[in-house]
């Protein structure tokens, strides 16, 4: 059995122009709860998660602020800052406790291509219930995907100093490697990179209840008028459905179900050809992936590289 130090995906922080107007789609669109609003900081949860937040958003520049992972002890946050620090990257803060909603015990840090991430432990849980049939909200968070210039490297980052594994890969014969979906746990992956053209946000995926909850869901945002991007179908890697849309700062979110759970001990990755239709959409009810579709999640330029976000 694989042993590591990161546990699971807790949340994503983003930045936004405009905070009021992604608070309101994150809520009365994408089925997401305030729980804390302080005017300049938003924090997001879900109804079927235990995770005090699962997303933050801040008022400022359009920028990734934070990836964060959860570890299962303070011991094993302080283990990892220490194996860290001796590999030579670079702490943005020392392991001590959190002063964000439900608290906690965690440190922050750079990884290869700058992002900020964190990691974690003691958090408070918070009141979360069953999510009925038919209820079309998110019930977690499932992945972030990001994109690097030099995914060969990033990858290997994660691998060397978080013992994140590959689970399969998406290949172009002309460009090589396109995406390599990584994994913490049993889930087939919480985090992925893309290739692309510089080091930005691709995606972020949340979780339903099932494919009918998923269907409501995507049906729902489509009335809302946000732009669906790609989907509804539903992917070989991970074998999870997906309906991808853009948020009102440009963004790609996206409602998925059924991410694979996988044997950890006998799972082999497969390295998956980019143009065969069954990779991107087993069902082909899917509008086609081509270049335009792909520029959607190329997302804007991350300017807050090397940059930590304020607490």
């Amino acid at each position: 059995m694989t042993q590591r130090l990161i546990t699971h995906l807790r949340h994503l922080d983003l930045a936004v122009p405009d905070l009021d107007t992604a608070v309101r789609f994150y809520t009365e669109v994408w089925g997401l709860n305030a729980v804390v609003n302080d005017g300049e900081v938003v924090y997001l949860s879900a109804s079927g998660s235990p995770e005090y937040y699962i997303l933050r958003l801040r008022k400022a520049d359009k920028r990734i602020d934070l990836v964060a992972f959860g570890a299962a002890t303070p011991d094993d946050v302080d283990t990892l800052a220490t194996q860290l620090r001796s590999a030579g990257v670079q702490l943005i803060t020392e392991p001590g406790s959190l002063k964000t909603p439900g608290g906690g015990y965690g440190f922050r840090f750079f990884d290869g291509d700058g992002r900020t991430l964190e990691v974690s432990a003691d958090v408070a849980l918070r009141y979360h219930r069953k999510i009925q049939e038919r209820e079309a909200i998110p019930i977690r968070i499932s992945h972030v995907v990001v994109n690097s210039p030099n995914p060969e490297a990033t990858r290997k980052w994660y691998e060397d100093h978080l013992q994140f594994a590959v689970s399969d890969i998406l290949h172009s014969e002309e460009m090589g490697d396109m995406m390599y979906f990584m994994r913490c746990n049993e889930l087939h992956h919480s985090f992925a990179i893309a290739r692309g053209p510089h080091a930005s946000l691709h995606h972020v995926s949340f979780e339903m209840r099932g494919l009918e909850e998923w269907m409501r869901g995507t049906g729902r945002v489509l009335r809302s008028g946000a732009r669906l991007v790609w989907g509804p179908g539903r992917h070989n890697a991970g074998d999870n459905t997906f309906s991808y849309f853009l948020d009102p700062m440009g963004n790609t979110v996206e409602y998925t179900t059924a991410l694979r759970s996988i044997d950890e001990d006998s799972w082999h990755p497969s390295i998956m050809d980019i143009k065969d239709i069954d990779t991107q959409d087993q069902w082909g009810t899917a509008n086609p992936m081509n270049e335009l579709v792909a520029r959607e999640s190329f997302n804007d330029v991350d300017l807050g590289l090397y940059s930590a976000p304020p607490v």
